[in-house]
C-alpha cells in the first residue's frame, strides 16, 4: 500500500528521503484518481528500492497542493533531493508511469 502523506509531515519525509518521492495527488470520488492509485500500487514493488510514493488526499490538505498550483487530479509529482522536479501526468498504465519516471530521473 502506498503510504499517506500530509501538510504536516510532507517537509520531514520528502526532504529526508535517499530515494526521489513520487507524490499522487487525489481525492475521494475521483475515479481517475483510483484508476491511478491501482496502476501505482502495481509499480510500487517493482520500485520499491528507487523511489518513495506517498499518496495525499487534497480534500484533507490544501497547502502543499495549493503552493503547486494543482488545477485538476489525478496529479503526479516528481521531488529529488528535497526539491520539487516535474510534474510526470496524472493517469496511465503501470509501463507508461514507469516509462516516464525513468524519463525524468535519467535527465
Amino acid at each position: 500500500m502506498i503510504g499517506a502523506v500530509t501538510d504536516l509531515d510532507f517537509d520531514r519525509l520528502v526532504e529526508r528521503s535517499p530515494v526521489p518521492v513520487l507524490i499522487a495527488f487525489w481525492k475521494p470520488g475521483c475515479g481517475g484518481c483510483r484508476v491511478l492509485m491501482r496502476q501505482l500500487g502495481l509499480l510500487q514493488a517493482d520500485l520499491a528500492d528507487s523511489i518513495l510514493m506517498l499518496q495525499m488526499n487534497v480534500d484533507e490538505n490544501f497547502q502543499i497542493p495549493a503552493e503547486l498550483e494543482i488545477r485538476s487530479l489525478p496529479a503526479l509529482a516528481l521531488y529529488r533531493n528535497g526539491q520539487f522536479d516535474r510534474f510526470i501526468g496524472g493517469i496511465g498504465t503501470k509501463e507508461a508511469i514507469r516509462n516516464t519516471l525513468s524519463s525524468a530521473l535519467s535527465d
